[in-house]
């Protein structure tokens, strides 16, 4: 007779056992991990078939589990804890699943820490010199197409919305351009795997499908470190461009979702209103609010919930892990408001526990100095809201105002010209400290400082001595030094033009003198050159800096460190200007002499016996005080 209960049983029975053998891990994030770390907790992120409610085991001298966290979403995922005492030697420990009958064993590494070389962090001694890979050269054509990738994006040169084959091999062979340039610090825009669907391809790197793996069409993880090795051997330092407030949709969370809550609105679409005020304004509605930080940049890129305290946990590990692997020396943070505050302040906390002289920018994109001041952290507008800890920010509004070369193109009166470059310094004083602010006329996001071709650098000029000379860290944008220029108009990839003589089948090489024309050879040397000092100046580094309104069309400053000091002067008209000097005397002295950093060229700016001096149109000097 048919037993149907029985029956039932043993089909239970056997979906069960058939469940387990089915049990797998996939991978293991972080891929390994060290020991001596300051902070003794190591999550382990486990991604495989139903591994979820797997019975996790390790034996290892040392280590011990805190705790297993089974969320409520995929049972694909597996959120392990555990605590490595500070005396733990390194070696290979085995991780143990059990599932019903089945036991699968993985074997993980803790490394001896590297001599540490990175996490220099960045100053205001330094010049950061912004790639974007995919535009800067191709030295590998074999990774343009990777097979092994789900999607497999074309190469199309002619499309600049679309992936042009730049990648790190490119960066590595024109190392001795970027350290001619005179620059300290490179800041590479995102190079972590983005297998994105689409013809472009996520070519700029902001939607992260997997974030322990450098994109192959950039490169392996192996050669991302060689280049930041590379670099660090010419004295050149690496900050890591990183993404916090989302993944790519094709990340593999975003169909299989550790939790209910690991993205925002639950995993539902509703896209940010872009609108960052309503995090400063006192009347805002927590709708309004809720929809700018929760909302989704884009479909392409979900909003991840950074209160859900395992993703954090996971974000906040990866970033520690590419500093101790890779030896960056800071971070740059993307959309950094839109990520939840506190959370990202912990984050910071953390990194700067494990170590101490790094430091972080983050993207707050204001257009007014008291929005991107309130996300400095110690500022008083900070502190006011618990304060972010973010050590740099940067200085969108400067960007703004220096659009098309805006201030040193216009007449100088009392409210146009320079006086506009004098009325956004003067604002200064809403920050916890303006030497970390990072200072900058255009980037990958924004129009180029020069909108259009240029046949003089008389203003361009201006705009540079500004950058490079003012308090804060100065961020040149690649291809500035050589007179890109462009509009968003025909999209993000009019900003983001290929750098001629980087690519196969290029008729010109802008990477070197004979290939530039002289008017960019003239704009590269002047950079160059101005770098070059700057990173002897302790005045360019911390000195503090008084100005004068330009109300006579002249702009002057000095920034002074002790003994060490120089004087900037800008003619702000296009025609000859005749000042009284005098005006200047308690930062020029009457018979004091300088040197023009550029020229070389011995200046007295208040002869003996003589008034006034004579400017010639949109004359630019940075005078190095002679003692």
């Amino acid at each position: 007779m048919f037993d149907s209960k029985s029956f039932l049983i043993a089909m239970a029975a056997l979906s069960a056992a058939s469940a387990a053998y089915g049990v797998d891990v996939k991978q293991i994030d972080p891929p390994h991990w060290w020991t001596g770390m300051k902070d003794s907790s190591l999550q382990l992120q486990v991604h495989g078939k139903d591994i979820r409610d797997a019975q996790f085991s390790v034996d290892y001298p040392g280590v011990s589990i805190d705790s297993v966290a089974r969320l409520n979403g995929s049972p694909n995922w597996q959120y392990i804890y555990l605590n490595i005492s500070p005396d733990t030697k390194p070696g290979e420990m085995t991780l143990e699943w059990k599932e019903g009958k089945k036991k699968i064993k993985r074997k993980y590494e803790l490394l001896p820490r590297r001599p540490q070389k990175g996490a220099q962090g960045f100053s205001a001694a330094d010049v950061l010199y912004l790639i974007m890979p995919d535009r800067f050269a191709d030295g590998d054509t074999t990774n343009n197409v990777v097979e092994s990738m789900r999607h497999k994006a074309k190469v199309d040169r002619n499309n600049p919305n679309m992936r042009h084959g730049g990648d790190m091999a490119g960066i590595m062979n024109h190392l001795d351009y970027i350290d001619s340039l005179g620059v300290t610090a490179v800041w590479v825009n995102p190079v972590l795997e983005n297998d994105m669907p689409g013809e472009g391809g996520s070519y700029h790197g902001y939607a992260t499908t997997d974030y322990y793996r450098i994109d192959p069409r950039f490169g392996t993880n192996e050669e991302y470190t060689v280049m930041i090795d590379s670099l660090h051997v010419r004295g050149i330092k690496t900050v890591m461009d990183m993404i916090f407030n989302h993944s790519g949709s094709a990340h593999p969370w975003i169909d299989d979702l550790p939790s209910s809550d690991w993205l925002n609105f639950n995993g539902d679409y509703h896209q940010t209103n872009y609108r960052l005020s309503t995090l400063t304004d006192p009347y805002s509605s927590d709708y309004d609010k809720k929809i700018s930080v929760d909302g989704w940049f884009v479909k392409e890129m979900p909003d991840l919930n950074q209160k859900n305290p395992h993703l954090m946990k996971y974000l906040t590990q990866n970033s520690i892990w590419w500093i101790e692997e890779s030896q960056i020396d800071g971070i740059r943070m993307d959309t950094y408001p839109y990520a939840d505050e506190k959370a990202m302040a912990g984050w910071i906390d953390a990194v700067l526990k494990e170590y101490p002289g790094f430091n972080i920018v983050g993207e707050c994109w204001f257009g007014d100095v008291a929005g991107v001041g309130r996300w400095q952290g110690g500022a008083p507008l900070s502190k006011a809201n618990g304060d972010t800890h973010l050590p740099t920010v940067m200085d969108f509004p400067l960007m703004i105002k220096s659009a098309d070369l805006a201030p040193f193109t216009a007449d100088t009166d009392p409210w146009n010209g320079l006086n506009k470059i004098y009325d956004h310094l003067a604002l200064d004083y809403v920050y916890s400290d303006p030497l970390k602010v990072l200072r900058f006329l255009d980037n990958h996001d924004t129009e180029r400082v020069i909108q259009n071709d240029i046949d003089s650098l008389d203003h361009w000029k201006q705009a540079i001595t500004l950058l490079l000379t003012a308090p804060g860290i100065p961020q040149i944008y690649y291809g500035t030094e050589l007179l890109m220029s462009g509009t968003r108009k025909g999209g993000d990839g009019m900003v983001r033009k290929d750098v001629p003589g980087g690519f196969p089948g290029d008729k010109t090489n802008a990477f070197t003198k004979e290939g530039r024309t002289k008017l960019q050879n003239e704009a590269y040397d002047y950079i160059s050159a101005v770098n070059k000092w700057r990173e002897g100046s302790k005045a360019a580094a911390e000195g503090k800096m008084k100005h004068f309104m330009p109300d006579n069309g002249l702009y002057v400053y000095e920034r002074r460190a002790g003994d060490d000091s120089f004087i900037v002067v800008m003619n702000g008209r296009d025609k000859e200007n005749e000042v009284d000097m005098s005006r200047y005397a308690e930062i020029i002295p009457e018979g004091k002499v300088y040197r023009d950093v550029v020229t070389g060229e011995i200046i007295e700016l208040r002869p003996s016996g003589s008034k006034n001096r004579v400017f010639t149109p949109r004359e630019t000097r940075i005078l190095q005080s002679i003692k």
